[in-house]
């Protein structure tokens, strides 16, 4: 078993670790959420063809493939770089698979170029883990839909320009039989946005109203009623990437060096047993967690569209995270929480800033508890009562 990249991807590597050093300020977290920069660098991005490697070269992609793709995010995540982009590593995949000839002339070369900024509106405030619950309606009206509902914790709404919606279509069908997909322009009226701040003090997220707001039928994506299968499409996209793991790698990184120069009662932290089996613990995961990423990746490289695999690598991504983030909470004591721009927090605030934003990481992108149930049925093949 060979997990060696092959030369051209190592050379592609060293290429992209380049243009990071040319292209990315110092590492600091008001530079990661300032969004003039994020929309700069992503355009950089799509400059050189890096924001959609791995789509066909028919839509303005570089045909890479996806082991060039995992390389191009691992080295992106590892240095905190704003590479994420929900159109070209979501919309336009499942636009790719779902959308008519039309749908991708329109909304791909926009994306492509990183023009587009899309949000996703699926969770609503009672449909979030059973995300078939969900109650907004969309009623056809001649050649439009009515929206009527809303949705929560929608990244970027404040800032998107579209957004793919789901909403359900039959009220009288089974629930994941009567929901459909749809491709809304966020400027259409009757759409309202109110800001959510989250736990760290920044406003990512928003709820998004819907008040009888007319979409035209073209924007549907796929079939009536079988939007719930072009959504899955979607989910796995999201939940396969490497982004989880080695995004916070570097800062398991920074805490072990951290933790060599530290003292607890008298004598360096890292003379401790217990320290030192945490930390090397962590960078066994850290390892595990890569390499369950990697599968993902190979198994896309392969034609096949992982499913319960991005599954695993989700959960364990997410859940690893948050054991860090304890642990550096743990080792700094009462310095670990203090904030970003604190001129006395240990490695510039990112432990309490992580310790905060990984609270969400389970529930985002599907609960870890809906994740191990997909895991137990289409992986284990367990029965599901």
């Amino acid at each position: 078993m060979d997990f060696r990249f092959s030369p051209e991807d190592e050379a592609f590597r060293d290429e992209v670790r380049q243009f990071l050093r040319d292209e990315l300020p110092e590492r600091a977290p008001d530079r990661i959420d300032g969004w003039q920069f994020h929309r700069q660098f992503v355009r950089k991005l799509a400059e050189r063809g890096w924001l959609t490697l791995s789509w066909p070269k028919e839509w303005g992609g570089a045909g890479a493939g996806h082991m060039r793709q995992l390389v191009f995010n691992e080295e992106m995540a590892y240095a905190d770089a704003p590479a994420t982009d929900l159109g070209s590593d979501r919309v336009g995949p499942t636009i790719m698979l779902h959308g008519t000839e039309e749908q991708k002339q329109r909304f791909l070369p926009a994306i492509m170029r990183g023009e587009a900024v899309w949000c996703q509106g699926f969770s609503e405030p009672g449909a979030g883990s059973d995300l078939a619950s969900l109650e907004t309606r969309a009623v056809e009206d001649g050649d439009s839909f009515i929206i009527n509902g809303s949705k929560i914790w929608t990244s970027l709404a404040h800032y998107a320009q579209w957004m793919i919606l789901l909403a359900r279509t039959d009220p009288d069908a089974p629930k994941h039989r009567g929901i459909s997909y749809f491709l809304v322009d966020m400027k259409t009226p009757g759409i309202e946005i109110s800001p959510l701040t989250d736990l760290a003090g920044r406003h990512t997220f928003n709820q998004v109203f819907f008040q009888d707001a007319r979409i035209p039928r073209d924007a549907l994506l796929g079939e009536l009623n079988r939007g719930w299968y072009v959504a899955t499409s979607t989910l796995d996209f999201e939940r396969s990437g490497i982004q989880r793991v080695i995004g916070s790698m570097r800062t398991y990184n920074d805490l072990v060096e951290y933790a060599r120069e530290l003292k607890r009662g008298g004598r360096l932290a890292q003379g401790y047993a217990s320290v030192r089996a945490r930390l090397a613990d962590l960078k066994i995961e850290f390892e595990a967690g890569r390499l369950l990423a990697y599968r993902v990746a190979w198994l896309q490289s392969q034609g096949q569209v992982p499913n319960y695999e991005a599954s695993v690598s989700k959960m364990y991504g997410s859940e690893l995270t948050q054991r860090l983030a304890r642990t550096g909470m743990q080792l700094m004591g009462l310095a670990g929480q203090l904030a970003p721009g604190s001129p006395w927090a240990p490695l510039a605030g990112r432990i309490e800033a992580l310790y905060l934003q990984s609270a969400a990481l389970t529930i985002a992108a599907g609960t870890s508890e809906i994740n191990r149930g997909i895991i137990a049925t289409r992986g284990l093949g367990l029965p599901r009562d």
